[in-house]
């Protein structure tokens, strides 16, 4: 089991980076940030707990080395995308529907949220780290699944982000390689890692850990991934209207028939 009280300490360092962030982000009237920030509070919930417990062995360094990479190729990729961009919409939105005084809200509202959030979700990684069993053949399904994982986040990126470049129309769909399966690859990916990650925590015991895949799956499909990102975007782009009918939201699956729609004989 995990120390209880050294995991609070990381609630408290996450609390800190949000603090910070917040207060970067009020000159810059842009909260966007903390979207790059995520992925890292994350790890660094994972650090502080492994840097001030006594945690140790094989499973220790595989569950840091994976939350590590995924954090940090997550955070670059996000930062480098929204370098240079006005507020997001979705937090224009958010920002619209705290007035006033958002520049305080702000805080708890959304990185204070953020910093929380992450925290819990660290949870199978910390329970992992703290084991000292040896490593089994779940610690090997993790690791499949999480490179499952990471290859549909890192190139579902990596394919969106080269279209936007070459695209002539903002209201043109990405429909190719991964995003002909699933219209969200990248979210399906994230998802995926973190049940890999929960499987070294299952190795070690740490079962009741599974409240941080739901958790995440759960933020993907609901909240803060798949229905806050869809939520107006077939009224702003109509040709996405197309890619919904014949593309799977979340699970990849081959795109579906769309009938066409039949014409009026009226010619109403």
């Amino acid at each position: 089991m995990p120390d209880w009280s050294i995991w609070l300490i990381a609630l408290g360092a996450n609390l800190l980076i949000g603090v910070v962030a917040w207060l970067y982000s009020i000159p810059k009237r842009n909260v966007s940030i903390v979207d790059g920030l995520w992925s890292l509070m994350i790890l660094a919930s994972l650090l502080v707990y492994v840097l001030l417990s006594s945690a140790s062995g094989g499973r220790m360094i595989l569950v840091v080395a994976m939350v590590s990479v995924w954090s940090v190729r997550l955070s670059d990729h996000i930062t480098v995308s929204n370098h240079g961009n006005p507020e997001d919409h979705r937090y224009r939105t958010i920002r619209n529907n705290n007035q006033p005084r958002f520049w305080l809200k702000s805080l708890y509202i959304v990185f204070g949220l953020q910093a929380v959030l992450a925290w819990l979700v660290s949870l199978p990684a910390v329970a992992a780290a703290a084991s000292p069993a040896p490593l089994g053949w779940l610690d090997f399904a993790a690791v499949v699944l999480w490179s499952a994982g990471m290859f549909f986040e890192a190139v579902g990126d990596w394919q969106l982000s080269r279209f936007q470049r070459r695209r002539d129309s903002s209201d043109e769909v990405m429909d190719q390689g991964l995003w002909r399966y699933t219209r969200h690859p990248n979210y399906f990916g994230e998802a995926l890692l973190w049940w890999g990650i929960w499987l070294a925590a299952l190795s070690a015991g740490a079962w009741w850990s599974v409240i941080s895949p739901l958790m995440m799956t759960w933020l993907l499909l609901r909240i803060s991934g798949v229905a806050l990102l869809e939520k107006d975007i077939a009224e702003r782009r109509p040709a996405y209207r197309e890619y919904i009918e014949r593309t799977s939201a979340f699970l990849p699956a081959p795109p579906r028939r769309v009938r066409p729609t039949p014409s009026n004989p009226n010619g109403a």
